[in-house]
């Protein structure tokens, strides 16, 4: 009797294991990507020919950039600081204007349902524009410097660690909030207790990653003149200074792999 009981659940298990794709399924994703890419190609003009063609130049710039001109590095110390200055601030703010906005969109959390949907079509709406653009709307409205892009990270900031945390939300375990919902808590402390606390590790590693992100971001908006490294950027290559634009180069990555190290080293902490 046990020997057929487990023979039925041998087989029960078997028919209930998921069977992997087969090899068909594996090859008409292969096509459609390739033709997808294939036609993309098409569409843009683009082709691998003009690629290799455009190769030659491309090791003509390389060679006007080598070696770099190390005695422009005293004039772009400033310009980098203020670019770290600029993400470190827009970073703060628009992590502050995130938490209500992340609350109104998450579904589960939203406090009423035209709320959560107008709620999202904001989001949706912030996170379509770039930051370049958002970077040159705040350089018309007040002038040049890094007032404008602080500004434009910090919209950025606010979508993207938005979108991150509510899609965190949602997948939370609603049992602390019910308990703390049938002992009569209210609204906040029902975030404050029952979801901050499933939530603050992960939260804490967006808000490093959109920091990295934003010292990148900030080191390209002085190209439409928001502050930072970004102008001499502009002002070498408009002057064909490649030397000098390499020592900046070199100068942003040794930062950002800094920035990089420093936040990995944090998330470990955290995490």
């Amino acid at each position: 009797m046990s020997l057929h009981i487990k023979m039925e659940t041998n087989v029960h298990n078997q028919s209930a294991r998921p069977k992997p794709p087969g090899r068909i399924k594996h090859y008409l994703t292969a096509v459609l990507i390739l033709a997808l890419i294939w036609g993309s190609s098409r569409q843009t003009d683009a082709s691998f020919a003009e690629l290799f063609t455009g190769m030659p130049n491309m090791m003509d710039l390389l060679k006007q950039m080598f070696p770099p001109r190390w005695s422009y590095f005293d004039n772009i110390v400033h310009g980098m600081l203020e670019t770290i200055r600029m993400a470190l601030i827009g970073t703060t703010i628009g992590t502050i204007v995130a938490i209500p906005v992340t609350l109104l969109c998450a579904s589960n959390l939203a406090p009423s349902r035209w709320l959560y949907h107008l709620s999202r079509l904001l989001l949706n709406l912030v996170r379509t524009i770039p930051d370049l653009l958002l970077a040159a709307i705040f350089v018309s409205v007040f002038g040049l410097g890094p007032v404008p892009g602080i500004l434009a990270l910090t919209v950025f900031t606010v979508g993207l660690i938005s979108k991150l945390t509510y899609e965190l939300l949602e997948t939370i375990d609603r049992g602390p909030i019910e308990a703390l919902t049938a002992a009569g808590g209210n609204y906040i402390q029902r975030i404050v207790y029952g979801v901050v606390p499933q939530i603050q590790a992960n939260f804490m590693s967006f808000v490093l990653y959109t920091f990295e992100i934003n010292v990148r971001a900030a080191a390209v908006l002085g190209l439409v003149g928001a502050g930072g490294i970004g102008l001499y950027y502009e002002a070498t290559l408009g002057f064909l200074e490649y030397d000098k634009t390499c020592v900046i180069i070199l100068f942003t990555l040794a930062v950002v792999l800094l920035i990089d190290y420093a936040g990995t080293k944090l998330r470990e902490k955290l995490l």
